[in-house]
């Protein structure tokens, strides 16, 4: 395989290291954008290529309902498909399918549910998130997972622990079927042909859960490492849960996984999230948060969030951080970006989505920088200091 991880350094808990994948090398820790359907929303390749970014993510569940994982794979594969050289992550769709309450039923051989865009009757396994994944192509797969809201009785945690096990180890075993050209069974106990599509050199990650429950997560990281993933990720986690009480579940959870594999933590999270999970180990992120918000008006800045629609903007010409050196804060003052939104103009997610992606992947290259020259404790403690204290 091409995949592989190598540390450079650490700095307490806090790691920087190099990601090798069959799209490039990514450092870390390292954000990802949130490519849902193949498209970072109101971004193209060239503009997500000049913030920065390097690997993205993509989302099985909504590729599989449209255009459908066959098309895509006729077409070269996912990365071919929508014209992106760098790296890409895949979900497995648990998360999406888990989200359809009252139209989704859980059995031990998958997931039965509704499209949401037809109400059209599906079904998703472990096996089948494997195969669609490898049809799409991308890098890195994720297993299929059971993901619990917040708060959960100890009782449905546990069973979801057992039920995201057992997933997880026929999620495996078709993925190193599929790598061998070879056969494997399915959850009825039929024989699951070797896929007939081309089948990358994906990396695959398991997943741990187990809510706010230290034993329970325990038990799933130690069960999770036994199948032996090329790496692991922290699931379940800011689904409602305090952050105080998610920080104290990822430090614990990075405890238990192995040092020389990849930690991605699922979902998560604003600005000060990833510098808090960063100093509990962990060199993986997603989130939707900065493109969501950028649509939505709201800038972040090294003095904290900034709403552009305010009035108090309407006649700003200062950038939106001066310490930026994105498109945006190189071109537009606050006041045009204010008018934008204010006028409903399309400019306006475009210009604030290529702010929030790059001052997310300026902040990692900063943590990767401090972790290296041995400050990541001071940098820690002056960017959240600035970041909840500042106005911007």
């Amino acid at each position: 395989m091409s995949f592989g991880f190598d540390l450079v350094a650490t700095d307490g808990r806090a790691r920087t290291g190099r990601l090798t994948t069959s799209h490039g090398v990514i450092d870390t820790p390292v954000f990802m954008p949130v490519g849902t359907q193949g498209a970072v929303k109101a971004l193209t390749q060239q503009q997500l290529v000049e913030t920065g970014a390097r690997l993205i993510l993509g989302n099985t569940y909504h590729l599989h309902l449209r255009p459908g994982e066959d098309l895509i794979a006729r077409k070269g594969g996912l990365h071919r498909f929508i014209g992106w050289d760098g790296a890409l992550l895949t979900d497995s769709g648990g998360y999406q399918v888990f989200s359809l309450e009252g139209r989704r039923r859980i059995t031990d051989a998958g997931v039965h549910f509704q499209s949401h865009l037809d109400g059209s009757p599906r079904f998703l396994s472990p096996e089948s998130a494997v195969d669609i994944q490898a049809a799409l192509g991308s890098d890195i797969a994720m297993v299929f997972d059971e993901c619990l809201a917040y708060p959960a009785e100890p009782a449905a945690v546990a069973a979801s622990v057992e039920l995201t096990l057992r997933w997880a180890r026929r999620g495996r075993t078709r993925m190193l079927a599929l790598r061998a050209g070879a056969a494997s069974l399915g959850p009825d106990g039929q024989i699951l042909p070797p896929s007939p599509l081309v089948t990358p050199a994906q990396a695959q990650f398991g997943i741990v859960q187990g809510g706010v429950m230290p034993d329970l997560r325990e038990v799933s990281a130690a069960g999770t490492v036994a199948i032996d993933f090329e790496a692991y990720a922290i699931g379940g986690l800011s689904v409602g849960e305090p952050i105080p009480l998610m920080y104290d579940i990822v430090d614990q959870t990075t405890s238990w996984l192995p040092v020389d594999r990849p930690r991605y933590l699922m979902g998560v999270g604003t600005p000060v999230d990833l510098i808090e999970a960063v100093a509990r180990g962990v060199d993986m992120f997603d989130c939707v948060l900065p493109t969501r918000n950028a649509r939505n008006g709201q800038l972040f800045t090294r003095d904290g969030k900034l709403n552009i629609k305010n009035a108090q903007h309407a006649e700003d010409d200062r950038p939106v951080d001066q310490a930026c050196l994105c498109y945006t804060c190189r071109t537009s003052s606050r006041a045009y970006l204010r008018h934008l939104y204010v006028a409903g103009e399309m400019t306006a997610a475009i210009l604030n989505t290529i702010h929030n992606i790059q001052f997310y992947l300026d902040t990692m290259q900063a943590i990767r920088e401090a972790i290296c020259f041995g400050r990541f404790a001071a940098f820690r403690e002056a960017f959240l200091d600035r970041y909840e204290r500042g106005t911007p």
